[in-house]
């Protein structure tokens, strides 16, 4: 079996309009740590997979609850980033990591050029029509990015709690850390920024359009639970409502 027809027996992206009648768009581009099961796994130990080098654990209901409040579209891949990084574009060499932190990712492990262009074709086009599609029937659209990180990298404890990212158009995001709680740690551009490749998604999808966009990053030690997941997705949402209001942008 391919890797195309390694599509066949999950979603690849999954497009979730219900009540949406904002022209706000959710995307969680690492919604899921499932690992089709035509690659075996890409041979990596099953704690790793249900690990954050997996997915971003939290991030999904996260972003569930705050489309629901800001009756936004919601976007979500469907496959792990060990088996493609929607986040990334095809060039970029953690696309289809060998090495995630500390984990090997055997069955990433030289890829041919033929390879890496069928996962391209069964994970990330299909994605990245999607949000193309959703962002194309949306008048004046807002693009929200929902992630979560660890709160200890490569034996590194981090600080900060929630981070607000942007690339080159800083005007969503300058609003949100303007409306953010202060008793929370929340900075610009942490834990990653755009020098890490991590702006990707808005990068294709709003800057071209000058589409008002934003990345936002929450410790998963903070949404590990129902609740907390509830009560972040209402935090978030109350400063993207504040921050839009500031921006006078009425996202209907």
């Amino acid at each position: 079996m391919n890797h195309l027809e390694s599509t066949l027996d999950h979603e690849v992206v999954d497009v979730r309009h219900h009540s949406a009648t904002s022209s706000i768009v959710i995307v969680c581009e690492h919604a899921s740590p499932h690992i089709p099961v035509a690659l075996d796994n890409l041979g990596v130990v099953e704690s790793a997979r249900k690990s954050h080098v997996a997915w971003d654990p939290g991030a999904l209901s996260v972003a569930e609850a705050m489309a629901a409040r800001l009756k936004a579209t919601l976007v979500t891949a469907k496959i792990s980033r060990l088996v493609y990084d929607c986040n990334r574009p095809p060039d970029a060499l953690d696309a289809m990591p060998a090495r995630s932190e500390v984990v090997e990712v055997p069955g990433n492990l030289n890829l041919s050029a033929a390879q890496k262009t069928q996962r391209v074709a069964a994970y990330y086009d299909p994605f990245r029509a999607a949000v193309a599609q959703t962002i194309a029937e949306q008048t004046d659209p807002v693009l929200i990015t929902v992630h979560s990180f660890t709160p200890i990298y490569d034996g590194e404890r981090r600080e900060v709690e929630i981070g607000v990212l942007h690339d080159t158009d800083a005007r969503l995001a300058d609003a949100i850390l303007d409306a953010a709680d202060t008793s929370l740690i929340v900075r610009r551009n942490e834990p990653y920024g755009p020098a890490d490749g991590v702006t990707h998604t808005l990068k294709e999808h709003a800057l071209p359009g000058g589409h008002l966009n934003v990345m936002l990053e929450v410790r998963n030690d903070l949404i590990s639970e129902d609740a907390t997941q509830l009560r972040m997705a209402d935090t978030l949402s109350t400063w993207v409502t504040r921050a839009l209001a500031a921006l006078q942008v009425a996202p209907c």
